[in-house]
């Protein structure tokens, strides 16, 4: 019998959110979206679960 356990790495959420920095140095325009004063990564689909929110436990 196979079961489904809610990843523990993503809580279930099937992505990885990026990491944001934020440092005033950075600041720059962007046209005109304004200032931006973060750097942050894309989401990532989670490694342990590839993206599904569940491990398969059998």
């Amino acid at each position: 019998m196979e079961s489904k356990i809610i990843c523990p790495h993503c809580n279930g959420k099937k992505t990885i959110e990026g990491n944001c920095e934020c440092n005033m140095e950075w600041r720059g325009s962007d046209g005109d979206e304004g200032w931006e004063d973060c750097k942050c990564e894309p989401d990532q689909k989670c490694p342990s679960c590839n993206g599904t929110g569940f491990i398969q436990s059998y």
